[in-house]
């Protein structure tokens, strides 16, 4: 028996990232007694301001932002019912190739082991039985999400800690029908060049790849609520155009890579926590 509670622990890059990808989860977890921990590893500076005033242009006061996204990310937590939110507080480096990826103290410029020396701290701390993050190329090649890999794995093996490792994914049938349903919500929805079309046919996984399937639907709700709890950058959130029900049908699987297992439970699962209770 445990001494201490089943944990699950979600490793992110910005505010609204936990709501995404892992929503679901933290939400059907949390509502089966598990502690949740939310990790949120940089401020979300470059993300847009009031009016959706966009990071560079007059008026984007990022400091101002940062502190409009936490407080929208623990308005996202309260929904969720997320036990502990930890924020590592480095600045947000922005997409890739941003100037923002090389300021003095951005995410993507700190080194590896010094922010997975912060994490393996509250690994120590919380002793999660499983742990989420991105895959190595941060889901579709956001630089932050690709740090929140690195230090998540580096931490993990400072620790020698063995907890059940997920890393986010998409099936590829539901980027397709991702890709419809942006077609029909989306009215000023524009056929991606090939170039963008060959780079979006790469993101998530064949169905067959992946490991883990758990069915979040009772927490549709919930977790689009917390979507919504991001309100300053509801511009860049195209789900919560297409309403609670079409979301929920649309993402009400959340779909995982299992990378490190000592349960030896049978895969495809539909439980993180298979083996584990």
């Amino acid at each position: 028996m445990h001494d201490r509670p089943l944990t699950l622990m979600a490793v992110h890059a910005h505010p609204d990232d936990e709501a995404t990808g892992t929503g679901g989860v933290l939400a059907r977890y949390a509502a089966e007694g598990i502690r949740t921990v939310l990790v949120t590893c940089t401020d979300g500076s470059c993300g847009d301001g009031p009016e959706g005033v966009k990071p560079g242009d007059p008026g984007h006061d990022p400091a101002a932002v940062a502190l409009m996204r936490r407080h929208e990310l623990e308005s996202s937590c309260d929904i969720l019912k997320v036990s502990h939110l930890e924020m590592l507080g480095y600045a947000d480096s922005g997409m890739m190739g941003w100037p923002a990826n090389d300021a003095p103290g951005s995410f993507w410029r700190t080194p590896v082991e010094e922010g997975a020396a912060r994490l393996a701290e509250l690994l120590r701390r919380y002793q999660p039985d499983v742990v989420v993050t991105y895959d190595e190329n941060g889901f579709y090649g956001h630089p932050d999400h690709i740090q929140a890999n690195r230090i998540t794995m580096t931490a993990l093996a400072m620790t020698a800690q063995t907890p059940k490792v997920y890393w986010t994914t998409a099936p590829r049938s539901m980027m397709q029908r991702f890709g419809e349903t942006m077609r029909e919500f989306g009215a000023d929805w524009q056929e991606p060049d090939p170039a963008e079309a060959a780079a979006m046919a790469e993101i998530g996984l064949p169905d067959e790849e992946i490991t883990t399937w758990v069915d979040t639907t009772a927490f549709g709700g919930q977790k689009f609520d917390a979507l919504a709890a991001h309100a300053s950058q509801g511009e860049n959130i195209f789900f919560l155009k297409m309403g609670q029900k079409r979301f929920t049908e649309l993402m009400g699987v959340e779909t995982f890579v299992r990378v490190q297992d000592t349960t030896g439970a049978a895969v495809p699962e539909n439980d993180l926590f298979a083996g584990l209770r």
